[in-house]
């Protein structure tokens, strides 16, 4: 058992090591030289991306996030399936993303201006801080110069991202395998005061928990009611808002919630069961913690933007995001 957990704790360091030399590779104004409009060109797309369909921001920061977790910020999420391997974007935890043609029309953009110098990674990291920033929410400094990979399996997407289920142990755990800690955890979880889900990512909650006609004692119990009412135990179209009532905004309404015990999913829920991550919830749930959260937010999405990544010869610069050259 204590080889295993050193074998454990070896596996992760590494991890973090080659996610902090390979970001040695990123830096701001990255494309000054070879495409200086390009971020320009990103920032003007999206905002007439968002005046559309404002809806959209909330699934590109989920994209970008779901990316960075399966074998780093690459962009292997954009990639399609082929005949013989299916894809991170058709594995069953990414079937709800939505926004990949609105990526594909800023790589365009970007290509008409500068072909085949700009990442499908970098242009997707560009677009999730623009969207969030056009919600009034957090905005942060990307550094560039990603590269994009040139393999996704839907299989490594189950073994790498936290499913909505899983306890802080596991989450925690899960964060520090990506060089990300607990204070990361509890900052990006408010990324979900954005956006909604289906029914199916909680009905565990509200029915049949432990197997007896129960639901989940450390949800509200007021909360399970009206949730009842939208969601029935086998309903899978349905959405629901995350942060009911503002769900189209970027503000701290959604750790107001969880300290009200009404999270959605378990792994909102478990940021309660741990010291650290209760008491940054209670401590942003109040009106004060407004800056606080946006700038912790900001550095905590410049870490996520690093994680994995490749640089320098490695991988390549896609020509369209759903294909390798």
């Amino acid at each position: 058992m204590a080889f295993s957990k050193q074998i454990l704790v070896f596996l992760v360091l590494v991890g973090i090591f080659n996610i902090s030399c390979n970001a040695q590779g990123l830096k701001l104004g990255f494309y000054k030289k070879t495409c200086p409009s390009a971020e320009a060109i990103v920032k003007k797309e999206t905002a007439s991306i968002m005046a559309v369909a404002p809806t959209l921001a909330a699934p590109i920061l989920r994209m970008h996030f779901h990316d960075c977790f399966v074998r780093g910020c690459d962009a292997s999420i954009l990639l399609n399936s082929t005949t013989n391997n299916p894809a991170e974007k058709d594995s069953f935890p990414n079937l709800s993303l939505r926004g990949y043609g609105s990526i594909d029309r800023v790589k365009s953009a970007v290509e008409k201006k500068c072909p085949g110098v700009v990442s499908c990674a970098d242009i997707l990291a560009l677009v999730a801080r623009d969207a969030v920033s056009l919600l009034n929410g957090a905005s942060w400094p990307v550094p560039l110069g990603r590269r994009d990979g040139n393999v996704s399996n839907s299989t490594e997407v189950l073994f790498n991202l936290p499913p909505p289920f899983f306890n802080i142990t596991q989450l925690k755990a899960n964060f520090a395998s990506k060089g990300l800690n607990a204070k990361d955890l509890v900052v990006l979880s408010g990324g979900h005061t954005i956006g909604t889900s289906h029914c199916s990512s909680f009905t565990n909650r509200l029915y049949n928990f432990t197997g007896v006609g129960d639901s989940d004692p450390s949800l509200d119990s007021n909360y399970v009611a009206r949730l009842k009412t939208r969601c029935s135990a086998t309903d899978t179209t349905t959405l629901v808002e995350m942060d009911p009532g503002s769900f189209k905004t970027f503000d701290i309404e959604y750790y107001t919630l969880v300290a009200k015990r009404r999270g959605l999913f378990t792994s909102d829920a478990a940021l309660l069961a741990d010291s650290e991550t209760r008491a940054y919830v209670t401590s942003h749930a109040t009106p004060q913690g407004s800056k606080d959260f946006l700038k912790d937010f900001a550095k905590s999405m410049v870490k996520m933007g690093k994680i994995g990544v490749l640089t320098g010869s490695q991988g390549e610069i896609r020509k369209t995001c759903a294909f390798i050259n």
